[in-house]
């Protein structure tokens, strides 16, 4: 299995950025894909963004397509999101996560993710 922490959410103004990191251990981490998800409160926790174990697939919920970037690097066990052009609406506690399948059957449903990240806590004022 894999273990899974979340750093550097904070509070920024609506039109900055900030840049987000889970670090892996565990398992090796090119073993997994990797995701990202968020939960605003009262809110059913939702899909952002995915990557597939190599780096080379992305796919992007569209809420933040065009804003957010997700990527990793393999030799540090890390993934990061970088989020541009944040908005208030983008306030959640942001999870990574990790999924043993094969990524074409990878879904963006938080059920089918097989480990999970304590959370980090992004805060956009307006």
């Amino acid at each position: 299995q894999v273990q899974l922490v979340e750093s550097g959410g904070g509070l920024v103004q609506a039109g900055g950025s900030l840049r987000v990191s889970c670090a892996a251990s565990g398992r090796p981490f090119s073993y997994y894909g990797m995701g990202w998800f968020r939960q605003a409160p009262g809110k059913e926790r939702e899909f952002v963004a995915r990557i597939d174990q190599s780096g080379s697939t992305r796919n992007y919920a569209d809420s933040v397509k065009g804003r957010f970037i997700i990527s990793r690097d393999n030799d540090k066990n890390a993934l990061y999101l970088q989020m541009n052009s944040l908005k208030p609406e983008d306030t959640a506690v942001y999870y990574c996560a990790a999924s043993g399948r094969t990524y074409r059957f990878t879904t963006d449903s938080p059920s089918d993710w097989d480990y999970w990240g304590q959370g980090t806590q992004v805060t956009v004022s307006s």
